[in-house]
């Protein structure tokens, strides 16, 4: 018998993939130009319905009509090269899957090459890690309905379920999968750096490790329930075989990252969608690269006054700080998803796009369910700030959020993070700003024109008369 589905690219992901389609009852074959990724797959699958292939022609030759093909490979030039060796093997009604963490304009280069050439060809975005991809990841399919509906059976079978659905649906038109999947990364990056400002703070005011152990997992029977409280509770009670410390006091303290982040804020920045606390999350990891400057310039600069905290008032105020915080997150992630998608036509519908994210995804949390409500209520809610279902608790933890941001001031902490959400909601909810200085001086110095607050139209002034 043929199998059902391919996978070119046995890495972690791909190989788990793999045996989590076969768990299903799918027959699926694999194809690595490294032959130690397929005969491990091959030793993990036993007896599951499980093939290798030698070649990107012999996987095609085993599998059914219509041929699916799902590459997890690096993205950029690499999936380029796959298609190409793909096509001439390739027949009309054949799918080609990339679920890699490519650019969505990349992506939608791709999908216009091949649409006229009868291969259906679908962007998704994958999240969850090993564990997703093994047991129930979330997956976030973009090009056109048909393709999708052609794959459905599979991905919905292998999905991450919350509530018995499952953690998979059609995402919207062209590139709409990679770009949903880049701006769940850019909500990744600000969750974790407010989560990291908040550890920063409550370690400089001496909670012990183990200390902090307890207050995230009480955290994460709560409000604040979420894939990343819990594993930073979980981070914090792990110990470093070669040394026996705390293992999280033994990692340098330089951030990596692999551009996603990036991606968020420059497509932000390009439809005129304000993401700050996205932004500031990206630039923290860069400045966290910087590590032999801060390590010469530290001496340079000490910050003597410590407040008198009392420690369990901070606690509440930091859990209320993170709390406004990843609301703010989601909040910027959502409305850059909802312009992006009137700006390339993807057709994406954010309800939808919340239930994906509920369970098997790395920003899965409790949270979302209150999202998906208010979105539900109001169709044409354009940012959660303004859901009655949000306003008595943004109001309510904001003090919390200022409360920690003076503490992190008082002692010499970044926590640009969180300052950045807590300026985007009070921006946000200001009749006025003082913008209209800013307009004047444009007008002075370059004749840009400004508008009037008591009629239309615009005006120009002779500054110097």
């Amino acid at each position: 018998m043929k199998a059902q589905f391919g996978m070119i690219g046995l890495g972690t992901m791909g190989r788990n993939l793999v045996l989590n389609i076969a768990d299903h009852g799918f027959a699926a074959c694999g194809y690595d130009r490294n032959e130690e990724q397929a005969q491990r797959l091959i030793a993990e699958a036993g007896s599951r319905p499980v093939t290798v292939a030698t070649s990107s022609e012999d996987l095609l030759n085993q599998l059914q009509t219509p041929k699916i093909v799902m590459l997890l490979v690096p993205a950029g030039k690499v999936v380029d090269l796959i298609i190409e060796e793909l096509l001439p093997n390739l027949e009309k009604g054949d799918i080609l899957i990339d679920g890699g963490n490519s650019h969505y304009v990349d992506t939608q280069r791709r999908f216009d090459i091949l649409k006229d050439s009868g291969v259906h060809f679908i962007g998704m975005g994958v999240s969850g890690g090993e564990s997703g991809a093994r047991f129930g990841p979330s997956m976030m399919p973009g090009g056109n309905k048909q393709s999708y509906e052609q794959v459905k059976e599979i991905l919905e079978a292998i999905a991450a379920r919350y509530n018995g659905e499952p953690c998979v649906a059609y995402m919207g038109n062209g590139a709409a999968g990679h770009y949903i999947k880049m701006v769940h990364n850019g909500i990744e990056y600000a969750i974790m750096q407010m989560i990291s400002e908040v550890y920063g703070l409550l370690k400089k005011m001496g909670l012990s490790n183990e200390a902090l152990h307890d207050l995230f997992s009480a955290w994460n029977e709560g409000e604040l329930q979420s894939f990343l409280v819990e594993i930073t509770a979980r981070i914090f009670k792990t110990k470093d075989p070669e040394t026996g410390n705390d293992l999280v006091d033994m990692i340098l303290d330089r951030a990596q990252q692999k551009g996603t982040g990036l991606w968020t804020s420059q497509s932000a920045l390009e439809l005129s969608v304000p993401t700050p606390t996205i932004d500031v999350s990206v630039t923290q990891r860069y400045l966290s690269a910087l590590k032999e400057d801060r390590v010469q310039l530290a001496p340079l600069y000490q910050h003597t006054y410590t407040p008198d905290v009392d420690l369990e008032v901070l606690k509440n105020d930091c859990k209320n700080a993170l709390h406004f915080g990843c609301i703010m997150a989601y909040a910027q992630g959502l409305s850059l998803l909802a312009a992006a998608s009137q700006a390339h036509q993807y057709a994406i519908d954010i309800p939808t796009v919340i239930k994906v994210w509920r369970a098997g995804c790395i920003i899965r949390s409790a949270l979302l369910n209150q999202l998906y409500e208010a979105y539900e209520k109001d169709a044409n809610l354009k940012t959660v700030i303004g859901s009655d279902l949000f306003v008595p608790l943004l109001t309510e933890t904001r003090k919390g959020l200022v409360n920690f941001l003076k503490s992190s001031m008082d002692v010499g902490l970044p926590a640009a993070a969180l300052a950045s959400a807590l300026y985007y909601f009070d921006a946000y909810v200001q009749e006025r700003l003082p913008a209209n200085l800013i307009q004047a001086q444009r007008d002075y110095f370059g004749a840009h024109t400004y508008e009037r607050i008591d009629q239309p139209g615009s005006f120009h002034t002779d500054w110097n008369v």
